[in-house]
């Protein structure tokens, strides 16, 4: 028995129509590429580097204090028609109380050990509830990110809906591939 050949014309749609839904249904369900456009998250992060956002670990377990998010910000912050993630640490989890006084942030009344920022912050944060199923973040550069703590509206929290995914490698430049942790 003889296979009917198919048209190489044919062949080769299909091969690139199945490269593309794969491509798009990875970009949108378990991990994609990301870009860092300012100094906010300094020194973790610099101007241009290139991170691997996974999409899957927030479907099974809750975010934690620690990680590296990418989420979109409460729409109020962005002028209108503009929509651009951001990538911020998050500090505070639903029901924590969050402050910052004296270059510390407090949580619940405890201050937090934070070896990874840039400098301490040089603002003072009244204590914030953080209400369920939101999170409060702030870049690692305290005193040059646009976060929690600047968002001049009623709820300067991130929902856990708007998270995008956790950043977990840097793979550019090539002098600072890694993991993130």
């Amino acid at each position: 028995m003889s296979q009917k050949q198919q048209n190489p014309w044919v062949e080769g749609l299909q091969t690139i129509g199945l490269s593309v839904a794969l491509a798009l249904g990875i970009r949108q369900f378990v991990a994609e590429a990301r870009y860092i456009p300012s100094e906010s998250m300094k020194p973790t992060l610099l101007v241009n580097d290139r991170l691997v956002i996974e999409k899957l670990s927030y479907r099974f377990q809750e975010p934690q204090r620690g990680d590296i998010v990418v989420f979109w910000p409460p729409s109020e912050i962005l002028p209108a028609g503009q929509k651009d993630a951001f990538i911020k640490r998050i500090v505070g989890l639903p029901g924590d109380t969050v402050e910052v006084t004296e270059g510390v942030v407090l949580i619940n009344g405890e201050a937090q050990e934070e070896s990874y920022i840039q400098s301490p912050p040089t603002y003072e944060q009244d204590p914030l509830t953080i209400p369920a199923d939101s999170y409060f973040v702030l870049g690692d550069n305290r005193n040059a990110s646009y976060d929690s703590h600047a968002w001049d509206i009623s709820t300067p929290f991130v929902p856990e809906e708007q998270i995008i995914g956790k950043a977990v490698i840097r793979f550019w430049p090539p002098t600072r591939v890694g993991g993130l942790d």
